[in-house]
Parts: C-alpha cells; structure tokens; sequence
C-alpha cells in the first residue's frame, strides 16, 4: 500500500480523462489518472470511428484511446492501474480517493470523468454482434447504414430521437417498443408519427440478435408482449436506446447529481458545487455523449482546475508570514 500525492487526481480513462491529462500535465499540474475498470472508457469496445476529427480514414476506438493514454503520458501524466472504491470530497481539498488496491490518491484539485454506460437488453447475441450490427448510439454509427434498414429499440426520447436521427441515413427505420405508447416528451412523439420513414412496432420485445452467414447481424427475434408469439424482423442495424447510467455510484451523497444520476455543474462550466471538484464527459452530460465532446470538457475541466489552483497558492502566498504577525 502506498499514498500519491499529486496536485490534479484524474479519476477515469475515457477522452475526458485522458484529455485533462494532457492539458494538466502540459500546465505542469504532475496529473495522476487513476484508469478504473475500463482503461479507455467506451471507446474501446467500439470498432470504426469516423466522425472523430483530424482522420480522413476510420479509425479504431481502441486504437485512439491508446493515443491519447499514450499522448497523456508523454506530457507528464503518471497512469496507475487501480479502481477508487472510496472518495472523501468534504471539506475542500485536498481530496483523497482509495483505490480496491489499497493505496490512496490525494489531489489539489479532483477531476471526475468516470463516464457513463449504455444500458442494454441482456439478450443472446447482442454482446456478441457489438460493432456488427448492434450498438448503442446512433449519431456514432448511423452513417454506416445509410439506405439499409435499421430498428430502434426503446420508447423513451432518446429511442425517439435516435430514430428520427436515423431517418437522415434510412428511408426503412422501425422503432420496436414493449408497449403500445411511448415515454417520450409529446413533441418527439409527434415528430416520429408523422415521419413516413419510422414504421413503430408496438408490444414487442428483442428475445434474440441473431447473425447471418457473413457473421454481421441479419434479423431479430421479437415477442409479442400481450399474446407471446413470436415473429422475426430481418434489419441490417440495430440500436438499443433504452437509455444510459452515469458511474456516479461512488458520489452519492456527496455530489448534487440529477434524477437520472448525473453530475449536476455550473452550466457551460465542468465546477461542481464543490470548489476545486470537476466534471468531464459522459458523467455529466447526458445530451451530446460524444467522443469530441468529453475531451473538450476534458479540456475545460483542466483549465479550470489550473486556475483553481494558481488562486488557492496565491491566496496562501497572501496569508501573513509569523514574523509579519508579530
């Protein structure tokens, strides 16, 4: 067991992680990043990025995540391979975090991007067909199946505006909804039924993805919810839109966070309520969930973070020496 001591603790791996690294370290701030679970966060069990900037051609997801680690460290930013099972954010820094090693991490300032998870069926086939048919964001990988047919599983907004998304790239987008009427806020409902594109499928659930002989994703297995049979819905994409869980469990009741447990900050800022805690990324921002978009909070967070820190240092500087006391 051993104690860091750093002046910006980095917890999360993900582009908002790894981003204020490179911004903090480059401001001489020494960034330690502690990885978690998933070294690389989302990204890396996504396989073709395209709409990253700065590459003509696909990339690999988990190829830029090494990047960027690499970049990170590169700068400055130490990488430590542990999982913060325990925070103590109260009474303002320095912040202490623990990790299931049993070491503990002590920051100047503590950066939060522990990013977010889709949420998924559980049923066969769909781990297995990742990035072979099935995924969970269609701004990422709608492009992909442009003029192909494609479905949309869930009936909350992001359900409905995944699919009216989609309606960019298909002309054959079905929305598959275990109920007869949706959760979505009115005007997206509306906007979806009078789309000529979107076919709804009322009470039925996804029993099974199943793939074709290429290995990629060739039909559903759907079942009625009200009388159990059982039919099949042939698509070249599938979108599982039943929504998202921020990693804010280690938070709870000591972070304001919304109902759908987000991070709450000071809007267009990464602050947090308590000074010198930010938030970056996924954790905190359920609307846009891109790859860009958490490395420009990322990019906030750390240049936030070095003010901070330039404003609690010259507010010491400024305490009166013993000798003045006298």
């Amino acid at each position: 067991m051993a104690t860091h001591r750093t002046k910006m603790l980095i917890i999360g791996s993900g582009p908002a992680g790894y981003s204020a690294a490179i911004y903090g370290a480059r401001a001489a701030l020494e960034p330690i990043v502690v990885q978690g679970l998933q070294p690389g966060g989302q990204l890396t069990i996504t396989t073709d990025v395209e709409n990253y900037p700065g590459f003509r051609d696909v990339i690999q997801g988990p190829w830029l995540m090494e990047e960027m680690k690499a970049q990170a460290e590169h700068v400055g930013t130490r990488m430590m391979w542990d999982t913060i099972t325990e925070v103590d954010v109260a009474g303002g820094g320095p912040f202490r975090a623990v990790g299931d090693s049993g070491d503990e991490y002590i920051g100047d300032c503590l950066v939060i991007a522990t990013g977010a998870q889709a949420k998924w069926l559980g049923v066969p086939g769909e781990q297995e067909l990742g990035g072979k048919g099935v995924s969970a964001c269609a701004t990422c990988d709608g492009f992909f199946y442009r003029g192909k047919k494609v479905a949309v599983i869930g009936g909350g907004n992001t359900a409905v505006e995944e699919a009216l998304y989609l309606t960019n790239h298909s002309d054959d987008v079905t929305l598959i909804h275990r109920r007869d009427e949706l959760r979505a806020e009115k005007i997206l409902q509306e906007r979806l039924l009078k789309s000529d594109k979107i076919t709804p499928m009322w009470n039925q659930t996804v029993e099974r993805f199943v793939a074709g002989e290429n290995g990629a994703l060739d039909h559903l297995e759907l079942r009625d919810t009200e009388t159990g049979e059982t039919s099949t819905l042939k698509v070249d994409g599938a979108f599982v839109a039943i929504g998202h869980a921020p990693a804010t469990e280690l938070f709870k009741g000591k972070l304001p966070m919304d109902d759908s447990g987000y991070l709450l900050v000071e809007p267009g800022t990464p602050k947090t309520s308590i000074p010198g805690v930010f938030a970056c990324g996924d954790v905190m921002d359920h609307t846009y969930r891109q790859a860009v978009t958490a490395a420009g909070t990322g990019c906030m967070a750390a240049l936030d973070a070095e003010r901070y820190l330039a404003t609690i240092e010259f507010a010491r500087d400024e305490l009166p020496t013993a000798e003045a006391a006298e």
